[in-house]
């Protein structure tokens, strides 16, 4: 098995948080979810030291922040989670590093935690569970709004990765899954949600704007890679009025790294690698929500090149987040 790995979409939470993982799973289950995403310095470095993982790059649970509403207490949740994380990283720093979380309800305040989590504490980027509830609980409010706009000039600024993470659609949005309540979550619904905020900052022209700006999504690019010529061959047809000056699969390949989190099959991977290259995939599990037997052994066999898999599995991350 490839030992050295670095593994970038690893969850923590902390009790302020943890009521928002409960509802995906059954009693029994989540009895022992509750002590592994509250756990950093036991079992999850025995699960790393048994299946190669050098490092982890911990993120907080989701949506956690992004469904605090109210503003000030959202700022406020976001400091002490990472402050939490931090203090944990302070203790074994070689193998583990933060992604921080941000108050996206407050874009000047979301900037500055931003650049105290980079600056003071040492954090290698930040991970957003997609769009936020601001003022009012039934609200969803995207990245690509005009108020972002300041957000995003420090964020390329700083010259680090954010992961946009999934998060369930509105129970007021839901309509399409009314008698299907099992493709909510991870089934399917943190797919649809994730890649059409990714699609709305392609469309938007953010990329034109912050060329530099890096951007990371999970489970082999919540099904973007696959899809991404018929979404420009049609726009080619009619744009519509779309602001974005270039091809979506140009922005897919230049601004967005995607990460092996959740989705371990070769065929799929192998996939991603021919619409955006080995250099701009990432390995991780998704831990706790996922075992790290299963990425790592999946991982390990994948008919892939020995230099693909070094890449992926390790110096990819090394570049991205100057490890």
């Amino acid at each position: 098995m490839m030992r050295g790995k670095i593994a970038l979409e690893e969850h923590f939470a902390m009790e302020e948080t943890l009521g928002d993982s409960e509802r995906y799973f059954p009693p029994d289950v989540w009895r022992k979810m509750h002590g592994a995403l509250t756990d950093f310095h036991q079992k999850r470095l025995e699960q790393m030291d048994q299946h190669g993982i050098e490092m982890m790059l911990l993120s907080l649970n989701s949506p956690a922040i992004q469904a605090i509403w109210d503003r000030k207490k959202a700022v406020q949740i976001a400091r002490l989670a990472n402050d939490h994380l931090a203090e944990n990283i302070a203790r074994n720093p070689s193998r583990f590093q933060g992604l921080a979380a941000l108050p996206m309800q407050d874009p000047d305040e979301a900037a500055r935690e931003l650049t105290r989590c980079v600056q003071q504490l040492g954090f290698r980027g930040a991970l957003v569970n997609g769009f936020s509830q601001v003022d009012v609980e039934d609200s969803a409010v995207y990245y690509d709004a005009p108020q972002y706009a300041g957000f995003w000039e420090i964020a390329e600024a700083l010259g680090v990765p954010f992961y946009l993470h999934p998060r369930d659609p509105l129970f007021s949005r839901q309509q399409h899954y009314e008698g299907h309540p099992w493709f909510v979550g991870p089934v399917w619904a943190f797919a649809v949600e994730t890649s059409i905020h990714a699609l709305r900052l392609m469309a938007c022209g953010l990329f034109d704007r912050h060329p530099k700006l890096t951007m990371i999504l999970g489970h082999l690019g919540e099904g973007i890679p696959f899809n991404i010529w018929r979404t420009d061959h049609r726009l080619k047809k009619d744009r519509r009025g779309m602001p974005a000056q270039k091809p979506f699969a140009e922005y897919l390949r230049e601004n967005f790294y995607l990460t092996t989190s959740g989705n371990f099959r070769t065929q799929t991977l192998i996939n991603t690698m021919l619409e955006v290259g080995s250099d701009r995939i990432l390995f991780s599990a998704d831990y706790p929500f996922e075992d790290v037997r299963d990425a790592a052994e999946w991982f390990h066999s994948a008919s892939i090149s020995e230099t693909d898999r070094i890449k992926i599995g390790r110096t990819n991350a090394q570049k991205l987040f100057g490890l």
